[in-house]
């Protein structure tokens, strides 16, 4: 599958949340409370999990298990990031301190704004290349079910070069540009706020999607393949896929 069918298919995946607008109004609503909204995230988790053998969006039930999944996502993110974190808050401390609270009272150490400018670029930097690595070890443990899986890095990177790295950057180039486009609604006079509320969950739903079927095209390659006599074609992608598959692992689309 290249990345304008993905994208396609993950399009048309979020449009089908309009089949059910009680569902879209509860997540709209929930994703708007914080630690509730941990919920959402669940609910995005629950997606990329049932990806590629269901071809709509699930059920928005079991809260408690979606809560915990969202919790899982937050929590691993946090670990990867902590230490660019602390980097960056570092840096910007000690660059703008001086401009907030005044020269260096007597007695307390002074730091080189140049070290400040050389950790905030480290921080970000680093916070850019773990990124990259995240946004596929998550959708790695929620496919495993192993909280332990976000962070196997060799595994990880297997994955990647699986997908390629090439395609994969651009995937993630896409998705961000989807994200600032999504964001930059709210800057829209008057009823931007609300736009981007609306959207925000329906962008989410896209992108798990999206995550889902890249992830898959990596762990297609060790399903079983059909004898050369059992060939089978998916009837809307038109990929090869195992004889006896009810779903195609390509498209998610059913047989």
């Amino acid at each position: 599958m290249d990345l304008g069918q993905n994208i396609s298919i993950s399009i048309d995946y979020a449009r089908k949340l309009f089949t059910d607008l009680g569902r879209l109004v509860i997540l709209i609503i929930l994703d708007i409370i914080p630690i509730i909204n941990l919920i959402v995230a669940g609910y995005m988790a629950r997606i990329i999990r049932e990806t590629p053998s269901s071809d709509s969006p699930p059920k928005l039930e079991g809260y408690g298990d979606l809560w915990i999944d969202g919790l899982k996502i937050v929590v691993a993110a946090i670990i990867y990031m902590i230490i660019p974190v602390i980097l960056i808050v570092s840096g910007a401390i000690t660059l703008f301190a001086p401009f907030m609270f005044g020269p260096y009272p007597p007695g307390i150490l002074f730091v080189p704004v140049g070290l400040g400018v050389i950790l905030l670029a480290v921080g970000i930097i680093i916070a850019f290349l773990i990124a990259i690595i995240m946004a596929m070890a998550i959708v790695r443990m929620i496919k495993t079910g192993s909280f332990g899986k976000a962070f196997a890095v060799s595994e990880i990177l297997d994955t990647i070069g699986k997908i390629g790295w090439g395609k994969y950057i651009l995937w993630l180039i896409v998705i961000f540009i989807f994200a600032v486009i999504v964001g930059g609604l709210s800057s829209i006079p008057a009823i931007g706020c609300l736009i981007s509320i609306i959207i925000s969950p329906i962008f989410g739903v896209f992108a798990a999607r999206s995550a889902a079927l890249i992830y898959t095209e990596a762990a297609a390659p060790s399903a079983p393949t059909a004898a050369p006599s059992e060939k089978k074609f998916c009837i809307a992608c038109g990929a090869e896929i195992p004889a006896e598959a009810t779903y195609c692992p390509i498209c998610g689309k059913p047989q």
